[in-house]
């Protein structure tokens, strides 16, 4: 039987490469749902393409030109709390959450208390919530949440048959960024090309920006330390600008197992539908690795990139602090994209916000997105003063 899919951000780098996967296997899946945000021109086309009952967007007058287009052979969906709505009604077998930021937070919930598969491309929903969609996924063991992040499906495809007592400690991988040889004596006024410009991956402008200043990988620490249920003094960053091992795990008696691939953001996704089973890979998407020359390894400068120690203190202190860290750099990183604020603001701005935060613990749904809401705005307020 063919397993249903809804893609929550369809037209973002992510969504339109499960896209390609679900192409690729048209025999194994069919796409139900599809939910973007304003990008509706790339959005028809994969209605056309793959013919979903249901599709949500965000604002009223896409929804309406898009209920004219198709009329009663789709339902559109729309308004800012509607997509949990959406995809809730739609029910698929396997969601797809790729948006950016938190707001897939209540689909992800939902869909893991109906006990299905979660496939995890967006970090900041464990960052913002780890300890509540981890205690509903405890709740119902029936239910899956595969991350699709390349350093978490490599350390996740690790612990396959793995005992978490054996496990020494995680080791993130990271390229360094687009700024990884630049001296930090040219990131004032850089210009913005220069700083989305990644030397491996084709990401979104905000995850690029995050990249630069290695708040993705202080994201993706917090992140592991959810999945895998490891403290962060445990998990380790290293850059390997090449690319290839996608992160690794060293376990007590010292022996590492890495995971390899090229950099293609297909394997992942592919991955996280198909497990636990493995299908049959594309050609081209082998590691020629006669080809490689040679695989190096640094430690990241900590100096010239404080996002990640800001991050590594957020996730120790824990409770409501990543919450706010991930609050605070999306506002930043969005002012910078505008010009509103400088490269080197984004780390001044998440750390006076985070200043300001008293972290709670334990916290329900309803206060982690009030204190959400208070970062944003803290954090907007700070970026109106530059």
């Amino acid at each position: 039987m063919r397993k249903s899919v809804t893609v929550l951000g369809s037209t973002g780098s992510v969504g339109i490469n499960t896209l390609k996967v679900i192409a690729s296997y048209a025999e194994r899946f069919e796409v139900k749902g599809l939910a973007a945000g304003s990008q509706t021109g790339i959005l028809r086309e994969q209605i056309d393409a793959f013919r979903p009952s249901d599709v949500y967007v965000l604002d009223d007058k896409s929804a309406a030109e898009l209920s004219t287009a198709y009329g009663k052979k789709l339902k559109v969906w729309t308004g800012q709390n509607g997509l949990t709505q959406f995809s809730s009604a739609v029910g698929s077998d396997i969601l797809v959450a790729a948006t950016s930021g938190t707001t897939a937070l209540g689909s992800v919930i939902e869909t893991l208390e109906k006990g299905r598969k979660v496939a995890l491309a967006n970090k900041e929903i464990l960052v913002v919530a780890g300890a509540l969609v981890m205690s509903v996924l405890r709740a119902h063991p029936e239910a899956q949440l595969i991350p699709v992040d390349s350093e978490h499906s490599a350390i996740f495809q690790c612990l396959q048959g793995q005992k978490k007592e054996s496990v020494q400690k995680l080791i993130l991988t990271s390229s360094g960024g687009p700024l990884r040889e630049v001296p930090p004596s040219e990131f004032f006024g850089i210009s913005k090309e220069r700083v989305i410009n990644h030397p491996k991956w084709k990401m979104g402008p905000k995850i690029s920006v995050d990249s630069a200043t290695l708040m993705n990988k202080g994201l993706e620490i917090i992140e592991a330390a959810w999945l895998f249920d490891l403290p962060v003094d445990r998990i380790k960053v290293l850059i390997h600008p090449e690319a290839v091992i996608h992160s690794m795990v060293e376990f007590v008696d010292a022996s590492v197992l890495a995971q390899l691939g090229v950099t293609d953001m297909r394997l992942p996704i592919q991955y996280a539908l198909t497990y636990p089973e493995r299908w049959q890979a594309e050609e081209g998407m082998r590691v020629d690795f006669a080809g490689l020359g040679k695989l190096t390894f640094a430690l990241p400068d900590r100096k010239k990139f404080p996002c990640l120690d800001i991050a590594y203190e957020a996730a120790k202190c824990s409770g409501t602090a990543p919450c706010v860290l991930s609050a605070a750099d999306e506002v930043a990183v969005h002012a910078y994209l505008e010009d509103k604020i400088s490269f080197l603001d984004i780390p001044r701005i998440i750390e006076k916000v985070m200043s300001r935060h008293s972290p709670l613990k334990n916290v329900d749904l309803r206060k982690i997105q009030e204190i959400h809401q208070w970062a944003v705005e803290e954090a907007n307020r700070l970026c109106l003063a530059h």
